[in-house]
């Protein structure tokens, strides 16, 4: 899955605190263990003082090995070696190996015999994000969570995605004059469009651009939300805006205000660099030729390098071009799919109980 370097060290952040917030169970652990059993404490001190004991021994036989002169005085040091050390730890764990000595005396004392085993949230990798030369399937799942909170949809999306989606809303009866087909028809069509948009994204095949245009209340949304989950589950960043929220953030980034101290930072790289991104209600936002010089920008950039958008939108083509510019509007005729809702307005209709 492809993430910016931003992203990698924010996921390679929460394993450092899971490793921390871990180290700090352990320790919280060995202190209640050594309080109850006093003599694990006593076999832990004497294992760590025969390691040292022999390491100095290891290293005085290096130094004496390398030719240092006569005069210069070394280090007394017991008789353990590395070659005996086994056998005095053994003899200090009671004639038992020393793990095997403080699992038996953690289940003496009603404690379970793994107590003071290091502490993983992930057992495979061991709280690193990698086995061997791969990532962890952990990591995948943490890349997952960062885009979910990226998005900014971790909420509605649990609502409002392709399982939730009711075609049942679309009346059968509602025909378009224009092309003859009822209002059911043709949000099957949206939203069958919509899964092959997700199935088949980034497999080279298609332009992954997406126009869903349509008047207010018809479920260009929610499409948007089905589009999202479905990508960020298979592990593709997602980023989404409302057209007013992208441009106010846009200007405050290009023209230094900062109008909220604790607002997140703007990141304009993410933004032509995510796998895809949603605009949503493009047209409701204050039009100026900022805006428009920006929406080029951004649909210029993400075309070119073959990143996905998707824009929801009262307009028509004609009237994007019109209001913004045909440039604009040429680069979403030749790089976009367009989708045309049509229907009632359900976010009504569900207000008078009628549906």
């Amino acid at each position: 899955m492809g993430i910016t370097n931003a992203q990698y060290d924010a996921v390679m952040r929460v394993y450092e605190k899971r490793r921390i917030d871990n180290h700090h169970v352990e320790e919280e652990r060995r202190r209640i263990a050594y309080e109850t059993i006093p003599e694990l404490k006593q076999l832990d001190k004497a294992v760590a003082s025969l390691s040292v004991l022999a390491l100095k021994r290891s290293l005085s036989d290096s130094s004496k090995q390398g030719g240092n002169p006569p005069d210069v005085p070394r280090p007394a040091v017991s008789d353990v070696t590395p070659a005996t050390l086994r056998e005095h730890i053994e003899l200090a764990a009671g004639g038992m190996k020393p793990e095997d000595r403080r699992r038996q005396l953690l289940k003496e004392h009603s404690f379970p015999e793994d107590y003071l085993d290091p502490v993983y949230t992930c057992r495979d990798c061991r709280d690193t994000g990698w086995i061997g030369n791969r990532h962890c399937r952990c990591f995948e799942r943490e890349v997952v969570s960062l885009f979910y909170t990226q998005s900014g949809l971790s909420d509605v999306l649990r609502r409002e995605n392709f399982d939730t989606f009711d075609i049942n809303l679309y009346r059968s009866d509602l025909i378009d004059e224009r092309t003859r087909k009822s209002s059911r028809d043709i949000m099957t069509a949206a939203l069958n469009t919509c899964r092959r948009f997700t199935e088949d994204f980034g497999n080279g095949s298609q332009m992954d651009n997406l126009l869903i245009s349509g008047a207010a209340g018809l479920g260009k949304t929610f499409l948007t939300h089905c589009i999202a989950k479905e990508l960020i589950d298979k592990g593709r960043s997602v980023i989404y805006y409302s057209a007013g929220e992208l441009f106010d953030s846009l200007a405050r980034y290009r023209f230094g205000r900062d109008d909220d101290a604790e607002e997140a930072p703007f990141d304009d790289e993410y933004l032509t660099g995510s796998s895809l991104l949603i605009i949503d209600d493009l047209g409701t936002e204050l039009t100026n030729s900022f805006v428009g010089s920006e929406l080029f920008r951004i649909l210029n950039t993400r075309i070119n390098q073959r990143r996905g958008t998707v824009i929801s939108t009262n307009l028509s083509p004609t009237e994007i071009g019109r209001i913004y510019s045909d440039r604009i509007s040429s680069r979403i005729m030749e790089s976009f799919t367009l989708i045309r809702a049509f229907g009632e307005d359900i976010r009504i209709l569900k207000r008078l109980g009628m549906h």
